[in-house]
């Protein structure tokens, strides 16, 4: 039985989730929901239990120091309610785990009945996938849906997909079974950097995010981050003659496929993006998003990236011609 006792009454609720692990390439989807509960100082009210969902020995507990007192920590998936005011205020049900071990379908029965007792209207589900694509270029982001109708009235893409899934392939049909409205946003990361963190996918998936639900995110350090990443890999890949050579292959592919893209509904919603941060503080960058581009900075830091063209076995991979497919289930 679920028990809220202590949350208040949510104001038009959605609730974003994202897990850690085969969905989430580059942590880029679950650092995407800690940024939203860092911002708006999320309150945790639940927490699946551990013992229902996790091998121990596949995610293991971690023991940490609190005054010299030891404690642990087990692998779980927590939920957290952040309040957003302001004009249009709207409310955000934040969900962020590791992918469970066992029992998916009990494990999404679970997650619905918090939507359901919360008033949840939609489900967004975040998650990010390993592709060839560029990291010169706009991070591509793909709107995936299984309702015909959701797809249609938000110029969304209705799965094709057929093959292995994760848990936001499954948490997304068991929305949808339940009639309940739901979403995934998919980021494709270049597999010849996939190591994380990748906060320009994190900063498209939040751009992309905030385009779908309708509230200013804010995005603190994320555009600089981006930048500073660009950079990093930019200068390793020009240390090495086969990487530089193949990121051209990729870039000259990408730029051929979107000679057509220039869309009315591109132009659209990139100037919807810029009315809503005209008139606000810190964070508007739109760094990441659609049609934005990258200024270089002085800082890297970053590993060497992996030697391409290896696709990565669970990457499902070709993100700019399969995005629409591939990235729905992966």
């Amino acid at each position: 039985m679920i028990e809220l006792e202590g949350v208040p009454e949510l104001i038009d609720p959605v609730m974003v989730a994202a897990f850690e692990g085969w969905n989430d390439a580059g942590d880029a989807a679950s650092t995407a929901v800690a940024h939203l509960d860092r911002e708006w100082k999320g309150e945790v009210f639940a927490a699946l239990d551990a013992e229902d969902y996790y091998d121990f020995q596949v995610n293991r507990p971690t023991v940490w120091l609190d005054g010299g007192v030891r404690k642990i920590t087990w692998p779980t998936t927590r939920l957290s309610v952040v309040r957003i005011g302001g004009d249009k205020p709207r409310d955000l049900v934040l969900v962020r785990g590791i992918e469970p071990s066992m029992r998916w379908r009990s494990f999404c029965n679970e997650i619905l009945g918090f939507a359901h007792e919360l008033g949840v209207e939609m489900v967004v589900i975040l998650g990010a996938l390993l592709g060839d694509t560029p990291h010169t270029r706009p991070v591509p982001v793909s709107g995936i849906t299984s309702d015909p109708d959701l797809a249609r009235t938000m110029d969304l893409e209705e799965t094709r997909y057929e093959g292995p899934t994760g848990i936001v392939g499954i948490l997304q049909e068991a929305c949808t079974h339940a009639g309940v409205p739901a979403v995934s946003l998919w980021a494709a990361v270049p597999h010849y950097v996939s190591q994380p963190p990748n906060p320009k996918a994190t900063l498209a998936l939040l751009n992309r995010l905030e385009d779908l639900i309708g509230l200013r995110i804010p995005l603190g350090e994320l555009p600089e981050d981006a930048r500073a990443w660009q950079l990093g890999v930019d200068q390793l890949a020009a240390e090495d003659s086969e990487v530089a050579e193949y990121v051209q292959t990729l870039e000259e592919a990408r730029d051929t496929a979107e000679l057509p893209e220039a869309s009315g509904e591109a132009i659209a919603r990139e100037f919807e993006r810029y009315l809503r941060r005209r008139d606000g503080g810190p964070g508007h960058a739109t760094d990441g998003g659609e049609g934005s581009s990258y200024l270089r900075d002085t800082s890297s830091g970053r590993t060497r990236p992996p030697m391409p063209p290896r696709a990565e076995p669970d990457a499902d991979a070709d993100a700019d011609t399969s995005d629409e497919d591939d990235s729905s289930e992966d």
